[in-house]
């Protein structure tokens, strides 16, 4: 009895015979399609190169500054698209299926960026790049879940988190030594990783095993409730974790500041963008080097406890920014609201592929990472525009903002342990 109110508390629980939850015995039991994602989402993200030299591409193409940044702007659009559409896809077709669709098709989309012969048909090449490529986004997250233990979940995302992370650290590197010999070589080089991932994927992957057809009574019963509703409304129709969406959507807002508010301020202080470079790589090490020690820790608290926590830190670290427009407060605001990444960043990302139903987990996956994105997306735009008229107290907005997306997320996220055993009563009780 002990052990079931415990487990009731933690976002997972952990089955007696299985107490090792650490970083090596959760890689080591994994089977081989997960340890593929693994290392099919390092890949991607290690040869990311288009978003990062986009501008300096068209530029060097004759465009203007004006109308790369707006290319830019649509491939952020394209991502948000990616992400809804490919969360339905994967409760559709399965996440191998789309994961082969995202690669191969982002892979000769890519190169036809190199051959398009106008700047509008450059615009469609671009958003059909970020669209498709993302994909298998919502895929991989779907089939790291349901192939992974539910107690080490949280653990799977943060090794999956830390891939990203290592590719996204190496890829400029990469990118310079190709874009050194030729554009060409740089958009071929990513769609040749585009091809990798999707080899990969189709020899290590299982494929999607048919699905049990439902009585008309039981389709009868589904139309009859929230929970038999299909698609995005199915989705919103919860509405807990509509107010989690809510939350993501200005935690992220918020947590972009780092990459547009925080070097203007830092700039407009008199101090030496030295200091926004430590920032950031201050950022970037404890990230790749700590949150897989920290996520073995964290995987066991209460989920409102690591919410709090992962949300609310961010809100405590920009406010630091706010004290003095000194070095030391910059650095220590950093190292706060990085803290609050490495608590509740795998967490959070894990979240929505255990709090949905089963047959809209792609679509409970997608909303999240749409949001997240058009929040990234918007947020540089928003934070400047709120700097050039405030100033510094920006960063007190930002604090305010985050500490409101913090209580939504408390709202927001709920026990999936508890949501699963309503969700049987409740089919138990139909029957």
């Amino acid at each position: 009895m002990t052990a079931v109110i415990e487990n009731e508390n933690n976002l997972s629980s952990t089955p007696p015979d299985k107490p090792d939850d650490g970083v090596f015995a959760t890689l080591r039991e994994s089977p081989r399609a997960v340890k593929a994602l693994l290392f099919g989402g390092f890949i991607s993200r290690l040869a990311a190169f288009i978003q990062i030299y986009l501008v300096l591409f068209l530029t060097d193409r004759g465009f203007s500054a004006t109308q790369a940044g707006l290319a830019l702007g649509v491939y952020g659009a394209g991502a948000v698209v990616g992400s809804l559409a490919g969360g339905s896809l994967s409760d559709r077709l399965g996440a191998r299926a789309v994961t082969l669709i995202s690669m191969g098709g982002s892979a000769l989309l890519i190169v036809s960026i190199l051959y398009a012969p106008s700047y509008a048909m450059i615009l469609a090449a671009v958003f059909m790049v970020s669209t498709v490529g993302q994909f298998y986004r919502p895929a991989a997250q779907t089939m790291l879940t349901e192939l992974t233990p539910r107690h080490r979940v949280v653990m799977i995302t943060a090794m999956y988190r830390l891939g990203l992370n290592l590719g996204m650290t190496a890829a400029p590197l990469i990118g310079a030594a190709l874009l050194a010999v030729s554009y060409n070589a740089l958009f071929w080089g990513e769609a040749a990783a585009a091809l990798i991932f999707g080899g990969i994927v189709m020899f290590a992957l299982p494929k999607r095993g048919p699905r049990v057809a439902a009585t008309p009574g039981e389709k009868e019963a589904a139309a009859s409730s929230p929970e038999g509703r299909t698609g995005y409304l199915a989705v919103l129709a919860d509405w807990r974790y509509s107010v989690y969406l809510v939350a993501m959507l200005l935690t992220s807002i918020v947590y972009c500041q780092y990459t547009a508010t925080l070097p203007l301020d830092i700039s407009a202080a008199g101090i030496s963008l030295w200091w926004y470079g430590a920032a950031v790589s201050l950022n970037g090490l404890i990230v790749i080097t700590c949150e897989l020690a920290m996520t073995k820790v964290v995987q066991k608290w209460p989920i409102r406890l690591t919410a709090l926590l992962g949300l609310g830190l961010v809100s405590v670290g920009y406010a630091i920014y706010a004290i003095s427009p000194l070095p030391i407060w910059f650095m220590l605001g950093t190292l706060v609201w990085t803290l609050s990444e490495i608590i509740g960043g795998p967490t959070t990302f894990a979240y929505p592929a255990l709090a949905g139903p089963e047959r809209l987990r792609g679509r409970y996956i997608g909303a999240m990472q749409s949001v997240f994105g058009l929040g990234t997306a918007i947020g540089p735009v928003i934070g400047t525009l709120v700097w050039f008229q405030v100033g510094r107290s920006v960063w007190l907005w930002a604090a305010l903002v985050s500490a409101i997306a913090t209580v939504a997320g408390l709202i927001g996220m709920r026990d999936p342990n508890k949501t699963d055993e309503s969700r049987t009563t409740a089919t138990a009780s139909a029957t």
